[in-house]
């Protein structure tokens, strides 16, 4: 009768043992490691498809609705399904989107329209500002495609996730680009639902005012957050009832913006000193 050696330890990975012999010690060594595929590790190598397409999904389940009401407007303002798609995928702004689309309605020329949606996507520059501190050291190629698919969601997304620390830039990228695809399907779908559904039903007009209010609440994480709210809306407002059109926009990103990092700052002063 076999009998395995005292001083043999085992080590058991997952359901397998494996003996070995040592020598100078006689006692049982029993180490159970745990599997290598049951957690993968941050750093290897596909997990950074993982995470970004987790972080990715409640981005596109938000969009697809949005760019269904989207295309549906588009479509009943005169623009075919495949002109919406060439737009979501040249454009990929859904508030100039919206913008460009009641305008092409209301008949408005094309300087009117491409000079009002430079100036509601110029927010752009101020997230994409914000987000390269994060992105230093990176190839211009890669800083090209992911400029392209920022949004105020995927900045909302990726900048939480950068601050927390251990965010891929990968990851971040295939946020951007999967949100990205999940609009231009989900507007050139609503092109080709358009016909079927009359104007100004289910309250369509309304989906993009909603998207906007529930980023807002999610980023409401402390009182100056509260407070740079409110400046905002504030300079919005009064911007808006002095000079009317869309310029508003900008100035309240940039004037509140501006109060906020102060205000941080001050903060962070008194905090230290105390």
């Amino acid at each position: 009768m076999n009998r395995r050696p005292r001083n043999t330890p085992q080590i058991t990975v997952g359901k397998t043992i494996v003996s070995g012999s040592t020598s100078g010690d006689h006692k049982d060594h029993r180490t159970t490691l745990k599997n290598p595929d049951s957690e993968p590790l941050p750093n290897q190598p596909g997990s950074f498809l993982h995470d970004g397409l987790q972080a990715a999904w409640p981005i596109c389940l938000g969009y697809f609705p949005l760019g269904l009401a989207l295309g549906v407007l588009a479509q009943q303002a005169g623009l075919g399904p495949w002109w919406i798609g060439l737009m979501s995928l040249l454009v990929f702004a859904g508030s100039a989107q919206f913008i460009a689309v009641v305008m092409i309605a209301a008949g408005s020329s094309p300087e009117a329209i491409i000079t009002t949606t430079f100036v509601v996507n110029f927010r752009h520059f101020l997230m994409s500002s914000a987000l390269a501190i994060y992105l230093h050291k990176v190839h211009r190629g890669f800083l090209s495609l992911f400029a392209y698919g920022v949004t105020d969601e995927s900045f909302a997304v990726n900048m939480t996730r950068f601050r927390q620390g251990d965010w891929d830039k990968r990851s971040a990228l295939l946020v951007n680009q999967t949100a990205n695809l999940a609009w231009i399907i989900s507007t050139v779908a609503g092109g080709f639902a358009g016909s079927f559904i009359p104007v100004g039903a289910y309250g369509i007009d309304y989906a993009l005012p909603a998207m906007f209010l529930c980023l807002l609440v999610f980023q409401l994480q402390g009182r100056i957050y509260v407070l740079t709210a409110l400046i905002a809306a504030l300079f919005a407002v009064g911007w808006y009832l002095i000079i009317p059109g869309d310029s508003y926009v900008v100035v309240a990103s940039m004037a509140a913006a501006t109060v906020g990092f102060f205000l941080k700052r001050r903060y962070a002063r008194l905090k230290g000193s105390a």
